[in-house]
């Protein structure tokens, strides 16, 4: 997709961010997307894009440390999910 598409596929991922299926998913993927979106470029998008296809109960283990993330979602960004606070969301 081109550039011209990042506030439509912005506004996608929000509304998949938020309606996860769980409160506790809607919060920790909807949070980590209000906190950090704003900043994303496209590569950052399509990999938070690729993490909502994923299942919850994985994205939640990894972002807790529970699980270890997969190479394909190892780096700066899972790392700054780990570390945002859920509780003051």
């Amino acid at each position: 997709m081109s550039s011209t598409d990042l506030p439509t596929r912005l506004a996608r991922a929000r509304f998949r961010a938020w309606h996860r299926g769980t409160r506790e998913a809607d919060y920790m993927i909807g949070g980590f997307f209000d906190r950090y979106h704003a900043a994303w470029d496209t590569e950052e998008l399509e990999w938070f894009e690729a993490l909502l296809d994923e299942d919850d109960v994985d994205v939640m283990a990894w972002a807790l440390g529970t699980l270890p993330v997969p190479a394909r979602f190892a780096g700066t960004q899972i790392a700054a999910m780990q570390k945002l606070d859920y509780v003051s969301i």
